[in-house]
C-alpha cells in the first residue's frame, strides 16, 4: 500500500469520524440519541470495510478514535459536554464500547466485501468460477 492510499483512509475515517462526533455533540445542541451515534459508527465502518476489505481497518480506526476524544478533550478543557457522568471512567467505557461496535462494523464489511468478491469471480451464466 503506497503512503498515499494510507494517508487517504486516514482522512476519510478521520472525516467521518468528525462528522459523527459532530452530530453527537453539537447538532440538535447536543440532543442526539446514543443510537444515532452508533447506527452512524456502524454504518461508517461496515462501509469502509465493505469497499477496502481488509485496508478498511484503517478507516474505521481513525473514524472510532474521534468519538471519545472529542469528549476527552471537551473533559480536559472543563468545556460542557454531553456525556453524563464526564468522568475518565465513563469516557473509557465509552471508547471501548464504540471500539466494540467498530469491530462489529468492521467484522460485517469484511464479510460483505468477500462475498461480493467471490460473487463477482463467478461464472454469471452458471454460477461456477473460472477455470
Amino acid at each position: 500500500m503506497t503512503p498515499l492510499t494510507w494517508r487517504r483512509r486516514v482522512a476519510v475515517g478521520l472525516a467521518a469520524g468528525l462528522a459523527i462526533a459532530y452530530v453527537d455533540n453539537v447538532a440538535f445542541e447536543g440532543e442526539v440519541s446514543p443510537i444515532v451515534t452508533v447506527a452512524m459508527l456502524l454504518a461508517t465502518t461496515t462501509t469502509a470495510a465493505g469497499i477496502s476489505g481488509r485496508r478498511g481497518w484503517i478507516t474505521a480506526g481513525a473514524a472510532w478514535v474521534c468519538v471519545p476524544l472529542v469528549h476527552l478533550i471537551k473533559h480536559v478543557l472543563g468545556l460542557p459536554d454531553t456525556l453524563h457522568p464526564n468522568t475518565y471512567a465513563s469516557i473509557l467505557m465509552l471508547g471501548v464500547f464504540t471500539f466494540a461496535v467498530t469491530t462489529l462494523g468492521t467484522g460485517a464489511g469484511m464479510l460483505i466485501h468477500r462475498g461480493v468478491s467471490r460473487t463477482s469471480k463467478r461464472n454469471p451464466v452458471s454460477g461456477r468460477g473460472h477455470r
